[in-house]
């Protein structure tokens, strides 16, 4: 049986330094900034999917990232998994062989069932350990129910990919456990990886954090904000970098990706894998 560094290389060719291109899809029906036709919605994140595998990223994945103000799973309507789904499918359907993955915001069950139902190989989960407050407010760990619903579900192919000490919250209420513990907590309960962020969208995480809690696990770590093309050198001994904003137009999120950016970014990213300077764990 192999153990998560090897599934982790299995699935994307390589054990390090692999790029994950954001699809932050438009605001989905019922959600305050819908304005675009489902059809329309479909078909931007079909054309940003394809445009990301044609720049050679070794992989892509879907967040509901437009529909602000995000909502607790409990009170999220059937809409939003369904639409997800059906943007999931047409995006897997032209992106057939590239890993793909998903991000139902605050709504980790919803996306492994988007996920199981159209043959994704990933989610993002946050809130897997411990608790911490976000812009929804207070967020539980979710492993327990989370892993057991893998299983009812015949899911266990979908790796999930987790946050810890995750951006855009306070973690005031565990101030006593480091990023370490809460790795190593996160490695304990069964995650496929683990998530290191700054503290908002954009916004570089620490390289010592990254340095630490690799020391800390073995289990891949993934880098999930602020990486651009001029410090992403330092970023490539990770599993993982999760790039979004610096891919759209003017560096922010809510903007359409400039594939001019894109493939700067992967010519330098290839650059460094030809000249052996990413650093393997």
């Amino acid at each position: 049986m192999m153990n998560s560094l090897q599934s982790f290389s299995k699935l994307f060719g390589r054990s390090n330094g692999v790029i994950l291109g954001m699809v932050h899809v438009q605001a989905l029906p019922g959600t305050p900034r819908h304005c675009m036709p489902m059809p329309d919605i479909i078909k931007k994140a079909c054309q940003e999917a394809a445009g990301y595998q044609s720049a050679g990223v070794d992989g892509i994945m879907l967040e509901n990232m437009h529909d602000i103000p995000y909502l607790h799973s409990h009170a999220m309507g059937p809409e939003v998994t369904a639409a997800m789904t059906a943007i999931a499918s047409q995006v897997r359907r032209i992106c057939p062989t590239i890993p793909c993955g998903m991000q139902v915001l605050t709504a980790q069950k919803e996306a492994l069932a988007v996920a199981m139902a159209t043959g994704l190989d990933f989610i993002r989960a946050e809130g897997f350990v411990f608790s911490h407050i976000g812009d929804e407010g207070l967020i539980n760990s979710c492993a327990g129910e989370l892993l057991r619903y893998r299983r009812n579900i015949g899911a266990e192919n979908i790796k999930i990919f987790t946050d810890i000490k995750k951006k855009h919250s306070s973690h005031a209420i565990t101030a006593d456990v480091s990023i370490e513990e809460t790795a190593e907590a996160a490695e304990f309960f069964g995650s496929d990886g683990v998530i290191v962020t700054g503290t908002a969208t954009g916004q570089p995480a620490k390289v010592e954090d990254l340095q630490d809690v690799q020391g800390a696990v073995n289990i891949p770590v993934l880098i999930g904000s602020g990486v651009n093309t001029d410090n992403v050198d330092r970023y490539l001994g990770a599993s993982a970098l999760i790039v979004g904003s610096h891919f759209k137009h003017g560096g922010q999120w809510l903007n359409d990706v400039d594939f001019g950016k894109v493939d700067d970014f992967m010519t330098k990213v290839n650059t460094f894998r030809q000249s052996g300077n990413s650093v393997s764990r």
